[in-house]
């Protein structure tokens, strides 16, 4: 029986959520990262960063929890990342590079426009 994946993408901003489920989460992450099928939901909004995932024994459990998690609200989704991911710090799920929290992307992108703009923060 093949193992099986749930898991929650975000896009850049984060203001945007996907669950999905995969028996292959690497392979099905770079597809979502380079935009592998270009009219899905998850390619129309930028979502490609894995923020959470969930691993199962077999594919039939990782789809029941799937079909759970969409039915949830926002809140509680947003709840269940902030368990175990709190600054929704992108996952690397092929070790290739070093997870950087949101909010040091956001303080980079910032200082990156006031250095644009001839302004200096301080």
């Amino acid at each position: 029986m093949k193992i099986g994946y749930t898991y929650i993408l975000t896009n850049k901003n984060r203001t945007t959520l996907y669950v999905g489920v995969t028996s292959d989460l690497i392979k099905r992450i770079a597809q979502h990262k380079s935009h592998y099928y270009k009219n899905s939901f998850t390619s129309k909004y930028n979502v490609e960063y894995c923020i959470y995932f969930e691993k199962f024994p077999g594919i039939l459990e990782a789809i029941r929890r799937e079909k759970e998690i969409k039915k949830w609200s926002r809140i509680k989704k947003e709840n269940l990342i902030n368990k175990v991911n709190p600054e929704w710090i992108e996952i690397d799920v092929n070790n290739h590079k070093k997870p950087i929290p949101f909010k040091d992307e956001v303080e980079k992108s910032v200082d990156d426009f006031l250095k644009d703009n001839g302004e200096k923060n301080e």
